[in-house]
């Protein structure tokens, strides 16, 4: 059996454009007045057809459209993607549509414009119930606009997803404890919970390398309100099932389980990133991250994609560990070695097992709860 089928196949469409540009935001995300819709359409249907050609035969679990804003695509676009995506795979019987939308009143309007195109699924980014906050990071839309749009979202989807971003300029502990349990009387089954980090090249991090981002947090505070998170989703029954997402018993996202379970998904659109094996290898592909050029690369040349880079089996063992230990359940060892051609080492098992960093059996390996805020560091460790 192929390795990317332990985690499934997945399609990832990337809309590259925003209202505005949030100060926090390092995604290949970009402002336009005029977008030809339909245009952009036609390329994206080129895409999947030449993909599906790659592909023959695979069962795709999940669709996930990500931004950018999704939710400013025009229903009847992201309806005409689904359509074709249904005739060139066969999806799973628990097939999963995602759909990113910010919770301003003119995208709350379309929810049910895309479920009945066959979206399943929303990713709400509310990231505040504090109108001061909200303006802090940029965001258009109100505490009150967010409430609304849930509400609607609830009514339009069967599972809506809630991102927070928390560890905020002056925000206390009280505070986030106060707003995420505000967040849970919401009803939500699905919480995407991060912490506020400063990327180079964005607003906030020019900001902050001129001194002028004041009243972060500091790691002491940010850990103790990764803590408290913990606690608080695991007594409302949505406990972690990865380090930064929590969610009721079958409400997790199953397109981000093809990402951390290390399986196979094809993306489409500027800056989009796929992992495809084909013919037994597996590669690593990017697309250009310009809207312009990716366009005219899939209008002049027939493919959206860059290079593709072959990945051999020490690059996907270190992958597939880096992206399986995010996830609570952890890993099967025994798919590591195999795709390294040696098992972890002995040794460090043992010593970060003593030091209570992770739990094992001989079909498991995981970060413990004493661990996952420590991840990258254990990481370290095993891949020394």
């Amino acid at each position: 059996m192929e390795d990317w089928r332990h985690g499934g196949f997945g399609l990832y469409i990337h809309w590259p454009f925003c209202t505005s540009k949030c100060p926090y935001c390092d995604f290949n995300s970009h402002v336009a007045a005029n977008i030809d819709q339909k245009r952009w359409l036609s390329a994206y249907l080129s895409e999947i057809d030449r993909t599906a050609a790659l592909t023959p035969g695979r069962v795709l679990n999940t669709v996930f459209f990500g931004g950018g804003t999704p939710s400013l695509m025009d229903p009847e676009v992201v309806a005409a993607i689904l359509e074709r995506v249904r005739a060139a795979w066969t999806p799973a019987n628990d097939f999963e549509v995602t759909l990113e939308a910010n919770p301003g009143s003119v995208e709350a309007g379309r929810f049910r414009a895309y479920a009945e195109g066959g979206v399943n699924r929303l990713s709400m980014g509310v990231q505040a119930l504090n109108d001061v906050d909200l303006r802090r990071l940029g965001r258009m839309h109100s505490v009150a606009d967010a409430r609304r749009a849930f509400d609607i979202a609830r009514a339009a989807f069967g599972r809506v997803s809630f991102d927070l971003i928390y560890a905020r300029q002056d925000q206390t502990l009280d505070q986030w404890k106060a707003e995420l349990r505000e967040a849970l009387a919401m009803a939500v089954d699905h919480f995407s919970l991060y912490q506020l980090t400063i990327e180079d090249g964005t607003v906030f991090g020019a900001r902050a390398a001129a001194g002028h981002l004041h009243g972060l947090p500091d790691d002491e505070a940010a850990s103790d309100m990764y803590l408290i998170t913990q606690d608080i989703c695991d007594e409302a029954g949505l406990p972690a099932y990865e380090v930064s997402n929590h969610a009721r018993p079958g409400s997790e996202s199953r397109h981000n389980q093809v990402y951390w379970r290390y399986g196979d998904y094809a993306g489409i659109g500027p800056g989009a990133h796929g992992r495809l094996t084909l013919s037994g290898r597996r590669w690593a592909i990017e697309a250009p991250r310009a809207p312009g050029d990716w366009l005219a690369r899939v209008e002049k040349e027939g493919s959206g994609d860059g290079p593709r880079e072959p990945l051999n089996g020490s690059d996907q063992a270190s992958e597939f560990l880096l992206m399986g230990l995010r996830l609570t359940e952890g890993i099967d060892p025994a798919r590591f070695a195999a795709l390294a051609g040696r098992p972890l080492d002995a040794g460090v098992l043992s010593r970060l097992e003593e030091i209570g960093m992770i739990e094992r059996s001989t079909t498991r390996l995981a970060a413990s709860r004493a661990g996952r805020p420590v991840l990258n560091a254990i990481l370290r460790e095993l891949l020394a």
